[in-house]
């Protein structure tokens, strides 16, 4: 399976028992090296039943790390990261999150831990084809044997209905209960809130408070991105509309981002080009819905998204140099575990879509519904298992719990943070004007969510530096003026 195409077609930048079914063992950290850190750190592994009404059947084993504190004087209770997707692992991201909650980590440790599917955690990871590469795939020619390969490849080593959830959240439990912690703080970002959302029904008790970075609430489906992408989108070509500099540069953007659709509708660009690492030559294939994939992915961040007018105009000017330049450089982007993101995706979410809703969703002046027909063609085929429907029901956990939402993110809006901020009666909602998707990708986000940490008041965070984070600009040139 392409994972390289199934993140084109599909962007997703998305817990009864307690830790007594856990092997008993004695935890064990030892030191340890990961890619990215020099210095030392803590990693462990434990095994837990992969299907927990079955305790003395097969086990897996669940690989973590600990961050440990800079200061662990005042034995401040532990930061739990759980990662996003569904499909990321977190202890993938060690080296990232030890940098960007380096403020964080001075005071307390941060537990990671690879969810089941993910990492080092039973990955659910499929063959890619020999001789592919992210510059000649296009969602159009996707082949759906390639899922059907992938299935009979996971069904051999994984019992998919295990892989959910739930059971990722019994498992963060028993890594918890095994490292002694008596409580911990959760942060969840975009799929990591849902599964933050999972561990404050099933195990309130073992929660100190909550960071929802970019929710993704249990009462809206994962994947029905339409519309919050054409807002988000929509947004930008405002912006650009309202900036002097952008809109000299681009008077006619919306118009030319509609007229590059209409081509690649109607033909798909093949060209021969230089590898932009390697130099010799590959083949290049842009169609309607990789570009708007692509252009999807540079709405998550505000760095990127000031490139998206430059890549909309040179487009329509028939240069894609910016975009093959986009390919090249997330060619070695972290790895997405697409097993487990269609095994959660197509039996948690998919079966609570209504057709009004997909009707809806796919009624966008963004991708046309594109995102979420190419998800359907593969949930079709993907072995169904059943979720009880106590699951989708609002979680009303009486845990502090800071909200935390970008007004420009075209996955996670704003408005998906009103359902948590509803249903959780000790909650507050902070909606960053100036950022996209996962607040704490900012200096001022991470410092909210460490002043939380440390007075557990959600209502009382300073949130003044958020009006210090700039409006959006855009390149209006090829050698990158803003």
């Amino acid at each position: 399976m392409k994972k390289t195409q199934f993140f084109l077609m599909f962007t997703i930048l998305y817990f009864f028992a307690k830790g007594a079914f856990a092997d008993e063992v004695t935890p064990v950290l030892e030191n340890c090296h990961l890619d990215g850190i020099r210095s030392q750190i803590k990693c462990g592994s434990l095994s837990v039943p992969e299907n927990y009404n079955k305790p003395e059947d097969n086990h897996i084993v669940i690989n973590y790390a600990v961050l440990p504190a800079i200061d662990s004087s005042n034995n401040n209770t532990p930061l739990m990261f759980l990662a996003g997707g569904p499909g990321q692992a977190a202890v993938e991201l060690a080296a990232h999150i030890r940098q960007s909650f380096a403020e964080i980590r001075k005071t307390r440790d941060i537990i990671l831990i690879d969810q089941r599917g993910t990492g080092l955690s039973q990955p659910m990871l499929c063959d890619e084809p020999e001789q592919t590469t992210p510059y000649g795939l296009i969602p159009e020619e996707f082949s759906l044997q390639e899922t059907l390969n992938c299935i009979e490849k996971l069904k051999k080593t994984n019992e998919l209905s295990q892989y959910n959830s739930e059971n990722a959240i019994r498992d963060f439990e028993a890594v918890r209960q095994n490292l002694g912690y008596p409580q911990v703080h959760l942060y969840g970002g975009s799929y990591g809130t849902r599964a933050a959302l999972v561990y404050m029904r099933l195990f309130p008790q073992s929660i100190k408070s909550t960071i929802l970075d970019s929710v993704g609430p249990i009462e809206v489906p994962i994947g029905l991105f339409g519309k919050s992408a054409e807002r988000s989108f929509n947004l930008l070509l405002e912006h650009c509309l309202n900036d002097e500099s952008c809109n000299n540069a681009y008077p006619n953007l919306h118009q030319e981002f509609n007229i590059v659709i209409q081509r690649l509708t109607k033909k798909i660009v093949s060209l021969k080009i230089n590898h932009p690492r390697l130099g010799t030559q590959t083949q290049f294939k842009l169609s309607k819905d990789k570009f708007v994939n692509i252009i999807l992915r540079q709405l998550y961040g505000m760095e990127t998204r000031t490139m998206v007018p430059l890549i909309i105009h040179q487009a329509f000017l028939n240069n894609y140099q910016p975009l093959i330049g986009l390919i090249s450089a997330n060619e070695n982007a972290m790895q997405m575990y697409v097993g487990l993101t269609f095994n959660i995706i197509c039996n948690e979410d998919l079966p609570k879509m209504t057709k009004e809703m997909q009707v809806q969703d796919s009624n966008n002046n963004f991708d046309g519904g594109s995102s979420l027909k190419n998800m359907k063609a593969v949930c079709d085929l993907w072995p169904k298992y059943s979720v009880n429907n106590s699951f989708y029901q609002p979680v009303t956990a009486n845990i502090p719990t800071l909200i935390l939402s970008g007004d420009l993110d075209p996955v996670t809006p704003p408005s998906n943070g009103e359902y948590s901020a509803n249903s959780l009666p000790n909650s507050h909602h902070i909606i960053a004007k100036n950022n996209a998707h996962i607040v704490a990708s900012t200096s001022c986000g991470v410092n909210m969510v460490n002043e939380f940490l440390n007075q557990g008041d959600a209502k009382k965070v300073d949130q003044s530096c958020l009006l210090d984070l700039p409006a959006e600009s855009f390149m209006t040139g090829l050698n990158g003026s803003i």
